[in-house]
């Protein structure tokens, strides 16, 4: 969500290739602290597909042509407790987005996205011709204003796009806040698109249901990638009213021929047994917490981050006072420290970063500390961002 007229790369994937290669032509190690998932489960993985190939192949094999694996399909369905037909397999999150913005709106049309937000929802459909305008999440939980949306609504308004877990702040919204805007999508006769890609991680007691359980008019999207670390599997899914999906479905019959047989057949074998999984996600989810939260609270303390942790997933979005631009800083900290941030302006919130902070405990000790003494020496430095690396002063293991 850069403003129009800046210099910097276009979108946040153009910024992650940038920071990566900046990240790659230093010496010594990297760390990355803008991973928005917990690790890839690679062991799991293996045995996963090892089983699934091997002697023969699995019954979960079956083409994903034509809007899914038919098992995937119906563990969906039991899982949020619809019938198969509200349910449609997509090649990714991202993928199901694309959908369902091409099958409900069109050149012209006006689609609502959140702010701070994450830019694909409105990067993929740049060049399709809509009319995006956003609205802003505001307070420590980044909560949603239903009166200011409804006074945001137009004739030509299609959809309101919003995230929860919220991208990037983490925070769960309140759900009679979710439940007025979904009253507030029906009556107003548009689509309440919701990415939960990060839900999975609150609780059952906190999140009870998939907000596509709310109205007809709320439209949910998911996938394996955020909350079990297997974006390798491009698995995702749309969960809507049975008029939805069939809509969406049948665009998706004249479009989608990339859908994975193989990687959708392996995500079949992990929806079928995903204790393992979820026991992966949940180590480091504690393991990451127990010294991120600390890290956290004595740099608020500092008076060097301020904000709200969330309760729940694997990012949080805090500001960093006196850092008017954490694009510069992001930049200059990965020259010189090798720590790698995703500056709050690719989300529509400049000075502040995400911090994906799920990593192995050597990594992410490592990590936070870099950050901290770069947050220090770019303060000490007027944010100017000239000054000695400091990974040679100990900010990270070599």
């Amino acid at each position: 969500m850069l403003k129009p007229g800046q210099t910097q790369q276009d979108s946040y994937a153009q910024w992650v290739r940038h920071a990566l290669g900046m990240a790659r032509a230093r010496q010594g190690h990297a760390v990355s602290l803008f991973e928005s998932s917990v690790p890839e489960p690679r062991e799991l993985l293996r045995q996963t597909v090892a089983a699934a190939m091997a002697p023969t192949l699995s019954p979960y094999y079956a083409s994903a042509f034509g809007g899914g694996n038919p098992f995937v399909l119906e563990m969906l369905a039991a899982s949020y407790g619809v019938a198969r037909e509200q349910v449609l397999c997509t090649t990714g999150a991202t993928g199901a987005l694309a959908l369902l913005y091409r099958t409900f709106a069109g050149a012209g049309d006006h689609i609502l996205v959140e702010t701070p937000g994450f830019d694909v929802f409105e990067t993929i459909g740049a060049d399709l011709g809509y009319r995006f305008e956003t609205f802003e999440r505001t307070g420590p939980t980044y909560t949603i204003d239903p009166a200011a949306i409804a006074e945001k609504i137009r004739p030509d308004t299609k959809m309101i796009v919003l995230s929860d877990l919220h991208n990037p702040s983490g925070m769960l919204l309140d759900r009679s806040v979710l439940a007025e805007l979904a009253l507030l999508a029906e009556q107003r006769g548009i689509l309440l698109l919701v990415d939960e890609v990060y839900g999975a991680y609150a609780s059952a007691s906190d999140r009870p249901v998939s907000a596509a359980a709310l109205s007809p008019a709320v439209v949910s999207v998911s996938s394996l990638t955020k909350i079990f670390g297997l974006g390798a599997l491009r698995c995702g899914w749309i969960v809507g009213s049975a008029p939805v999906v069939a809509a969406a479905r049948t665009l998706a019959s004249r479009i989608e021929f990339g859908m994975s047989t193989l990687s959708h057949s392996i995500a079949a074998h992990v929806l079928a047994n995903p204790a393992p999984f979820r026991a992966h996600s949940d180590h480091y989810v504690a393991q990451s917490r127990r010294i991120f939260d600390p890290w956290f609270h004595e740099m608020a303390a500092q008076g060097l981050v301020a904000g709200t942790l969330p309760k729940a997933g694997c990012i949080c979005f805090p500001s960093l006072p006196g850092i008017p631009d954490t694009h510069a800083f992001s930049d200059w900290l990965v020259e010189t420290a090798g720590v790698i941030v995703a500056p709050g302006e690719y989300f529509g919130a400049p000075g502040h970063v995400r911090i994906g902070y799920c990593l192995e405990a050597e990594q992410l000790e490592a990590g936070l500390a870099g950050l901290a003494q770069g947050i220090r020496a770019y303060r000490a430095m007027g944010a100017g961002g000239h000054g000695k690396d400091l990974s040679a002063a100990g900010g990270l293991a070599r």
